[in-house]
């Protein structure tokens, strides 16, 4: 797998109004594991990664999902049949990290479960813990893991609005699950979201 370091593609401008309100989309959330084989559009993925980790305030960085300290330990990844993409908040720009299309490891690392494997997409939501650890000491661990579901609903209810459909997955081996993403050194996996249309 070669990881290839400066292809990074720009993201369409987020919509920050749409036509299904929080309320129909809490209402209507379910957690959906049988996609169909249509792919997302740029639009759609655009959207998914601004509503978890978007910048929604320039001056202060502030993003959609809160932050303990504002010091935002979450790292984004996009995975489908073109390879490992990393969300990079700052530009809303996807950068490639892996050229193969990993989702059958990602699928093997995750116990087997084939709504890994068979979604067009699935997000990692990912930590660097040590981001937040120089302010919270030992709490550090804890309040990335709360992040990382503020960020993982985020996601689901905008997929929700976009008329997607997913599942959190927190089964999977860790180890496995970095190896087969390749991730840096220091970024701990929290959660993982396939998403697609649902079947």
């Amino acid at each position: 797998m070669d990881t290839v370091r400066n292809d990074v593609h720009k993201l369409p401008e987020p919509a920050i109004a749409g036509p299904v309100s929080l309320e129909e989309a809490m209402h209507t959330r379910r957690s959906v594991r049988q996609f169909t084989e249509q792919r997302l559009t740029v639009e759609e993925i655009g959207q998914l990664c601004w509503s978890g980790q978007g910048i929604t305030d320039r001056a202060s960085g502030f993003r959609t999902a809160p932050s303990a300290g504002a010091l935002f330990p979450i790292e984004l990844y996009v995975v489908g049949d073109n390879g490992v993409h990393h969300y990079r908040p700052r530009e809303h720009a996807l950068r490639r990290h892996l050229a193969d299309d990993v989702r059958t490891a990602l699928q093997q690392a995750s116990l087997g479960q084939e709504v890994i494997g068979q979604a067009p997409v699935c997000m990692v939501v990912a930590a660097v813990v040590e981001r937040t650890a120089g302010k919270y000491g030992r709490r550090a661990e804890r309040y990335c893991m709360i992040e990382a579901g503020h960020v993982a609903q985020n996601i689901l209810l905008q997929a929700t609005a976009l008329r997607l459909a997913g599942v959190p997955v927190g089964a999977f081996d860790d180890d496995a699950v970095a190896r087969a993403l390749k991730l840096p050194r220091g970024q701990q996996v929290l959660d993982l979201l396939p998403l697609g249309h649902p079947r």
